[in-house]
């Protein structure tokens, strides 16, 4: 049947022990490491993708505040302009309040003046008016 031979199975385990030692040393080792490598790159870019999530966090948190503040600003700016205009339309508004009374008031002096005059006039012709009733009177 089989016969095994002994010096052809010992020389095929040498030769076999020898390939797996060529191996290991020259691919498995590499690759072994390579992939350590790998994993530990990874790792690395995991825990620096975690610090810039940190680190986008603390911009996000800072931007937030600077529009925080810049709205504070602004609505102070807002309420400064308000007051301003305000002040303003109200000193326009007393001034033509003002002017309406001033105006008002010497319209009501010449309206005076104008009365006295009239009554002046009427009470000056005042004759007249009276003899020409008397002479209308006795001509009826």
């Amino acid at each position: 049947m089989l016969d095994i031979s002994p010096v052809l199975l010992l020389s095929v385990a040498i030769i076999f022990l020898l390939a797996l030692a060529r191996l290991n040393s020259c691919l498995f080792r590499p690759l072994l490491k390579h992939m350590e490598d790998r994993d530990a790159s990874i790792q690395k870019d995991l825990e620096d993708a975690k610090s810039n999530g940190a680190d986008v966090e603390g911009m996000i948190a800072e931007a937030n505040s600077i529009i925080a503040d810049a709205k504070k600003e602004a609505a102070k700016i807002r309420e400064v302009a308000y007051n301003e205009a305000k002040e303003s339309a109200d000193a326009k508004l007393v001034k033509a309040k003002s002017d309406l009374e001033a105006k008002s008031n010497e319209f009501v002096t010449s309206l005076d003046a104008e009365t006295k005059a009239l009554k002046e006039t009427l009470i000056a012709s005042m004759p007249q008016f009276n003899e020409s009733l008397k002479a209308k009177l006795s001509s009826i």
